[in-house]
């Protein structure tokens, strides 16, 4: 029979005491450290969450704030344009008062009517045109 060869055994590590309670101390420590500090990094991270949900809304409402102020600002503009031209058409009307005689407004309206190519002037007696003339009611 023939020996087998053993294998070399590892090295033993030797553990005295000290080491032993030097390493549950490090535990216990760091478990510590962990129930003290968890606590407290929770509150300064939710105050940290809410400081930047508090800066988000004051952006929000100064983003509300300048968004109204510029409607604000474009309805003063219109009703200054409106009022421009409310005034134009006052002045050009009180200019060409005394200047709309028959004869002129009677020239505007042939004028407006050779615009039209689907109109035909047909003069009659008093000189008013046949509006509705060719136009049948559909029954």
């Amino acid at each position: 029979m023939s020996k087998v060869p053993s294998s070399p055994k590892p090295p033993e590590i030797k553990i005295n005491g000290t080491q032993t309670i030097i390493g549950i101390v490090a535990v216990v420590g760091v478990i510590a450290l962990a129930m003290w500090g968890l606590p407290r990094y929770r509150v300064w991270s939710a105050e940290m969450t809410g400081r930047a949900e508090r800066a988000q809304a004051e952006f929000n409402k100064q983003i509300i704030v300048i968004e109204a102020e510029a409607r604000l600002e474009a309805e003063q503009l219109n009703a200054q344009a409106e009022v421009a031209r409310a005034e134009g058409a006052a002045e050009a009307m009180y200019a060409v008062q005394d200047a709309l005689t028959e004869t002129y407004i009677r020239y505007l309206w042939v004028r407006m009517m050779a615009d039209n190519e689907n109109i035909i002037y047909v003069p009659t007696e008093a000189s008013l045109p046949i509006l509705e003339a060719g136009h049948r009611p559909s029954n």
